[in-house]
């Protein structure tokens, strides 16, 4: 079986269709926060931070995200409708690429060195969105040690890898980690989107 060891990346969303391309572990959109938007999350105190754990379909995403908003009490507003229309979007755009409706979806509230290991996700794919805090780190697996070097998603960037149940005659060469944060006072606020196993069209 042969690595795919490629990174797309760019600057419109439509650069996340390159990880289903033969060769491509992943694909990241790097893209400006809105001002508006930014503003908001940051200025949360870390108890206020919406989160939620489900199973969901794409059009439901944005529900999910506004119950998830009520939940932890947050006013409603333009940044919050703005919070919670682009995790609708990433969600739609993310079952385009993956030609599948069915997600599992995670906003979490990370303080933590959690999942401070590179690792491949036993899942076909997954999204990654950070936004509040510092972006996933990436790189090529070795067969000893960590990557060398290690890139690191900007606040706000989307990006797609495919993981260890992705169908097809390649294996990802790139693993992924939530970067070390304990003892600096940093809070993170992750999106994560899943494609279940089976919801996948394949390389």
């Amino acid at each position: 079986m042969t690595l795919a060891l490629g990174i797309a990346r760019g600057a419109r969303s439509g650069i996340l269709h390159q990880v289903t391309r033969p060769g491509q572990a992943g694909a990241i959109w790097q893209r400006q926060r809105e001002a508006v938007l930014a503003a908001w999350i940051d200025g949360l105190a870390p108890e206020s931070l919406p989160q939620v754990r489900c199973y969901c379909t794409t059009m439901r995403a944005r529900d999910v995200a506004q119950r998830a908003c009520e939940m932890a009490h947050l006013s409603a507003g333009p940044a919050r409708a703005m919070f919670c229309d682009d995790i609708g979007a990433l969600a739609a755009l993310f079952g385009q690429v993956m030609g599948s409706a069915a997600l599992h979806l995670r906003l979490e509230v990370v303080r933590d060195d959690a999942c401070c290991k590179f690792h491949l996700d036993h899942v076909p794919a997954r999204l990654l969105c950070s936004y509040r805090g510092m972006g996933t780190e990436y790189g090529l697996l070795r067969a000893q040690g960590d990557p060398q070097p290690v890139w690191r998603m900007g606040t706000g960037d989307v990006g797609i890898f495919r993981g260890a149940l992705w169908t097809g005659e390649e294996r990802s060469g790139v693993v992924h980690r939530s970067p070390p944060i304990a003892g600096w006072g940093v809070t993170r606020l992750l999106l994560v989107l899943d494609v279940l196993a089976g919801g996948q069209s394949g390389a």
